[in-house]
């Protein structure tokens, strides 16, 4: 890892220790070293993607085609696909995987959720999938819709379940309004929302009204999680000693993980980009029209707890020189990780001729990420006075309240 990187990184968990790495056994490791008992005996499907392996780095595709008494017979596929390599947005078709000759159904094309056809003849349909803790994430909607349709027809849900790569603690940012559930947002959760995959899939089955399907469906359906060994908490990612796989194009490492969560809502409209296309996705600040040195110190202004700033000079993938503000993390405990978007819109609209969110073509989709109707009109009536501190403060109080009631689902 080049020396800046790891620089990089080390500001991002800056609480953590690295000193011992700790054995942290994932659910497909503990399938297996159960002798595969969930799926003993069972015709099985496999959603996954190319992060869904054991903590020695080999697919779960592979585990589970070794396992003696269970037969996989298909591979489903969520958004980039089954091997990554699919960009976000575009429809992806069904096809045969060239390695396993297995028939690969995608969840994101012609169809969000298994139809009958797909499931005919499946006991069970194992999950295994590495979210990344953020709402808009689309792995979560995924699983949802897959619970609902196998629910629907009587397969049994198995979820190998992985860490939260931002711990099980650290919840922040508007929750989701009902009007703007979507597959960017399936979960009345906050925008990060602390949950293992396998503990928002137990939120999905015992909350009535969350899935789209008859209550007396949902409580037949029959949801088994494998969890893992070790995993606690209060755990970031480097403390798992595993190695991060890229679980989308735009999530190469964990320094995106968490800008991700931070900036991944402040670039998406208003005129901020933030370093897509660059070595550091969602860390690297620019605006039109302003320098990263203009930009460095409007955010210094806001004083946001836990983040600090540098400038540094990049290029993009196309070789060409980029200058940015990289937004760093100097105290884990003290950062909310979505306030720093907020602070951008406000800044866009006040660096703008006219609040640019009143020009927004697409305030649906805007607002389907973000999720709270009350922010979308306090922006859009007050643009550079939009009282974000008001609301982040609101967003806290709710975002401890969720958490309380959310700890009967937890599982470490």
């Amino acid at each position: 890892m080049p020396k800046i990187l790891s620089i990089l990184l080390l500001s991002f968990f800056s609480l953590v220790s690295f000193t011992q790495a700790n054995r942290i056994y994932l659910g497909i490791d503990v399938l297996e070293h159960s002798g595969f008992r969930a799926v003993n005996g069972k015709t099985v499907g496999l959603l996954t993607h190319p992060a869904g392996v054991n903590r020695n780095g080999e697919s779960t595709i592979d585990v589970l085609r070794r396992a003696k008494n269970t037969r996989l017979v298909a591979l489903f596929g969520p958004e980039h696909g089954i091997y990554g390599n699919e960009k976000a947005n575009v429809p992806i078709t069904d096809k045969i995987d060239p390695r396993t000759n297995l028939p690969v159904y995608s969840l994101y094309g012609k169809y969000r959720r298994p139809n009958n056809i797909m499931l005919v003849g499946l006991d069970a349909m194992v999950i295994d999938l590495q979210d990344v803790g953020v709402r808009s994430y689309t792995y979560v909607s995924c699983m949802r819709y897959v619970m609902e349709a196998c629910f629907e027809m009587g397969v049994e849900v198995i979820i190998l379940d992985r860490p939260n790569p931002l711990g099980g603690y650290k919840v922040d940012g508007p929750p989701l309004d009902r009007e703007w559930r979507s597959y960017v947002g399936a979960f009345h959760v906050p925008y990060v929302h602390g949950l293992t995959i396998g503990e928002l899939a137990r939120m999905a089955k015992h909350t009535p009204g969350l899935l789209e399907i008859t209550e007396a469906k949902r409580q037949k359906g029959k949801l088994t999680v494998v969890p893992m060994k070790g995993w606690k908490r209060d755990m970031l990612w480097p403390q798992t000693g595993l190695k991060w796989v890229p679980t989308s194009p735009y999530i190469p490492d964990l320094s995106a993980v968490l800008g991700y969560a931070m900036t991944g809502l402040g670039a998406q409209e208003g005129g901020f980009s933030h370093g897509i296309g660059t070595p550091y996705p969602f860390r690297l600040l620019r605006y039109k029209g302003k320098s990263p040195q203009e930009v460095k110190s409007a955010l210094e202004a806001k004083k946001i707890p836990g983040l600090n700033y540098k400038i540094i000079n990049t290029q993009s993938a196309a070789g060409a020189p980029v200058q940015g503000v990289y937004v760093g993390v100097n105290n884990w405990t003290a950062v909310r990780p979505t306030e720093i978007s907020f602070h951008m819109m406000q800044l866009a609209a006040a660096w703008s001729p006219t609040n640019p969110f009143q020009q927004v073509k697409n305030p649906a989709l805007f607002n389907k990420h973000v999720g709270s109707t009350a922010w979308w009109n306090e922006l859009y009536q007050r643009g550079s006075q939009a009282r974000v501190e008001a609301f982040v403060n609101q967003w806290v109080s709710q975002a401890i309240e969720f958490q309380k009631k959310a700890q009967r689902f937890w599982i470490y």
